[in-house]
């Protein structure tokens, strides 16, 4: 595996080579000569990194931190370790979490590319001409799978150095897994967007880190932490909010988010102060409430965010409440001339229900480059995760945050990679949003991570790169733009269009009357096996398939079918999407197709 990011922490035990044997001769990567000392082994494999776009961006000369693989701010480390990363035991953070952790193919060899760097003016940090740089080198390298954890707005595929990049890879029968990126809860937020990625979004695991807030009048609220510093025992403190708390020269809007320079440390000093989540960081408002003189910070969620709530390594005792307990407890502040709490210490706790659920961070769909095309495809864990992290800078990554030597490992909340899903959560119910409502489709593709299921498959849908092509030309694509996709000229066949690709989930954008949609499958389970379809149409539209039922009599055999969506125009929501789905199962196996309409 290959990582593109912001490199590597290569003495983290996630990519210790005990128990390694030697290097595979197939394998042409190496490491580069750098002054960040970044040595490899028989685990780490490689480590590079390309920087020639981001300095002629910069156009001057920069010093020996842009000439180093090494990991300056955690990402990379992390999501590395996450994917990839050896057995560690006594793995723990703040003597939380305690356990052995791995990654999810814990013995595979891996190598990280370091393509992004210090954000810039505008937040530029990861250019195009560094990233095709980097799959190029991959290409070249021997790479198995590639794992991009990086992504910026949703771009028209020839404008997308990733979306190019991939392209290239993947012809040279290349995985390439991406983010679906942080942008959520609002729809049309997905990025890596091209069919011939996978992209992930992300969900919570059952395990939680439980810090609870005492009230005055015996209410408790319950929240999320990771300080590593806890109130002195049973102690309550004043309560105040931000707005409550504001500086003289500051707004009340700004105040009750904790921005910097908004809080009066007269009115905060020794209290706990509440802020609403938004614009800064979870962490940074915990600085401003430090700096003020706060005993403790409660975060509450605005709506948007609802539910999800998210341990943070707070430098003071701190804890984060959702959407609901927080108008409880402001309604207990306003109530109250003297109100008072208290912040219970971390408690690491199992068995969460319901799990998973959507995080709110994760970007949603409909792709806003090509709707046909359901992004992301699935989701996996990536909420409160424990992996490696960086000794550069503490799990803040704030200056002031020291931590820096008792941290190897720490929790994070990104999109990584997976394969095979589930739609149910631990309750057997339909997987919920972060709001507490049902997700949908845009939110977790094909559903949850089910990496086992995905050893035995028993139908797959194929696709080829002429596949590929063939869906850029029914997009549009000429010669000209073909050329940054194939060296060769392509000749675009003449009735070909984008709802013909062989996706394995449908999405019709603007279903007027009928329609039918094509696809196949190829038996890789029981040499002899039938399959029989279920299907649950969408609201308002009636789904058959035809034919209905499907025998193989080999492995390798390829079965076509034919997906016909009728409008009932009585029930139809022009403004809505709708979503179903497709069941082909031969009483062992269940591929599931989800199915997403919306009408003219």
């Amino acid at each position: 595996m290959v990582f593109f990011g912001e490199g590597v922490w290569p003495e983290s035990k996630s990519f210790s080579d005990e128990g390694y044997g030697p290097i595979p001769s197939r394998w042409r990567g190496s490491c580069s000569r750098d002054v960040g000392g970044v040595v490899c082994n028989r685990k780490l494999i490689g480590a590079k990194f390309f920087n020639k776009g981001y300095l002629a961006f910069i156009g001057v000369a920069l010093n020996n931190t842009f000439k180093t693989v090494r990991d300056h701010e955690g990402h990379g480390s992390h999501t590395l370790s996450t994917a990839g990363g050896n057995f560690v035991p006594g793995a723990s953070i703040f003597g939380h979490a305690n356990g052995t952790a791995k990654g999810g193919s814990p013995r595979a060899r891996v190598a990280a590319y370091k393509v992004c760097w210090p954000p810039l003016v505008g937040g530029n940090e990861c250019f195009d001409a560094d990233i095709i740089a980097a799959f190029d080198a991959a290409i070249s390298d021997g790479v198995d799978v590639l794992s991009v954890s990086l992504g910026g707005n949703p771009s028209e595929f020839f404008e997308d150095g990733i979306s190019i990049g991939a392209f290239h890879a993947v012809k040279k029968d290349i995985s390439v897994v991406s983010s679906a990126g942080n942008s959520g809860p609002d729809p049309g937020t997905v990025s890596n967007v091209s069919p011939w990625m996978f992209t992930v979004g992300a969900s919570t695991l059952d395990r939680e880190f439980v810090s609870y807030v005492q009230l005055g009048n015996n209410k408790q609220l319950k929240g999320a932490s990771l300080s590593s510093v806890a109130m002195s025992s049973r102690t309550f403190y004043p309560l105040i909010s931000g707005d409550k708390a504001k500086a003289a020269d500051a707004l009340a809007e700004d105040a009750i988010l904790c921005q910097p320079e908004t809080i009066d440390p007269k009115k905060a000093k020794g209290k706990i102060l509440v802020c609403v989540r938004g614009i800064s960081g979870r962490t940074g408002k915990g600085k401003q409430a430090l700096l003020a003189g706060a005993v403790g910070m409660i975060l509450v969620n605005d709506r948007k965010s609802g539910n999800e709530v998210i341990a943070d390594p707070h430098l003071l005792p701190a804890t984060h409440i959702n959407f609901t307990d927080g108008n409880t407890l402001f309604a207990y502040i306003n109530s109250t001339r003297n109100p008072t709490a208290y912040i219970t210490p971390v408690e690491t706790k199992f068995g969460l229900k319901p799990a998973p659920v959507m995080a709110a961070f994760s970007s949603r769909g409909p792709s806003l480059i090509e709707p046909s095309i359901l992004k992301p495809d699935i989701t996996a864990p990536g909420v409160s995760v424990l992996a490696a992290f960086t000794e550069f800078v503490g799990p803040t990554e704030d200056e002031s945050d020291n931590r820096y030597d008792a941290v190897l490992f720490t929790i994070r909340n990104f999109n990584v990679m997976s394969s095979c899903f589930r739609i149910r959560d631990d309750t057997g119910n339909p997987m919920l949003d972060s709001s507490n409502k049902r997700a949908t489709p845009f939110a977790y593709g094909s559903g949850h991570v089910r990496p086992n299921r995905a050893m035995d498959p028993g139908l797959v849908y194929d696709l080829t790169v002429n596949d590929y092509l063939n869906f850029l030309c029914a997009r549009g694509y000429n010669q000209n733009l073909l050329s940054l996709f194939s060296v060769k000229p392509y000749a675009c066949p003449k009735s070909y269009g984008v709802m013909d690709l062989n996706y394995p989930s449908i999405s019709v954008s603007q279903l007027n009357g009928s329609m039918t949609v094509s696809r196949t499958v190829k038996n890789v389970g029981s040499a002899r096996s039938t399959y029989k379809a279920r299907v649950r149409s969408p609201a308002g539209v009636t789904v058959s398939v035809k034919p209905s039922t499907l025998k193989f009599e080999k492995i390798g055999e390829v079965k076509k079918f034919e997906v016909k969506f009728v409008l009932n125009k009585s029930n139809a929501k022009s403004e809505d999407y709708v979503f179903g789905e497709l069941l082909w199962s031969d009483g062992s196996h269940y591929v599931r197709s989800p199915i997403v309409v919306k009408h003219k």
